[in-house]
C-alpha cells in the first residue's frame, strides 16, 4: 500500500520504565472504558474504544498499543508506529499489569 515490503521487523526502539508505565496506563484506561460502557451503555463501547485509543495515542509516551496482538503486529511493521521485537515482551508484561489493575478496580466500581 505504501510501497513497503509485506513482512518486515520494526527498528523503532521503545524501552524504559516510562514507556512501560505508559503502556500499563494505556491498557488500564482502555479496559476501564470498556467496563464502564458495558455497565452503563453497552452500545457505546465501539465508539468509546475508538475515541479512547485515538486520545491515548497522544497522551501516552508509548503511543498506546494496549493490546498484545497489536504489539506483535506493530513489531512486524517498520514504520514510526512500530516497536522493535526486543521490546515486545516488556510491553506485553506492562499490558498484563494494566489489565490486572483495571479488572480489580472495575470489579470494585461496577459490582453487581
Amino acid at each position: 500500500m505504501f510501497e513497503l515490503p509485506l513482512w518486515q521487523l520494526s527498528g523503532t526502539v521503545r524501552t524504559g520504565s516510562g514507556q512501560w508505565f505508559a503502556e500499563g496506563i494505556a491498557t488500564f484506561g482502555l479496559l476501564l472504558t470498556i467496563f464502564g460502557c458495558g455497565a452503563r451503555t453497552p452500545a457505546a463501547i465501539p465508539y468509546a474504544v475508538g475515541l479512547y485509543i485515538t486520545a491515548a495515542y497522544w497522551f501516552t509516551a508509548s503511543t498506546s498499543f494496549a493490546n498484545p496482538a497489536v504489539t506483535i503486529a506493530r513489531a512486524l511493521s517498520d514504520t514510526y508506529a512500530g516497536i522493535a521485537p526486543a521490546g515486545v515482551i516488556a510491553f506485553i508484561a506492562a499490558q498484563l499489569l494494566g489489565m490486572l489493575a483495571a479488572v480489580t478496580l472495575g470489579r470494585w466500581l461496577w459490582r453487581s
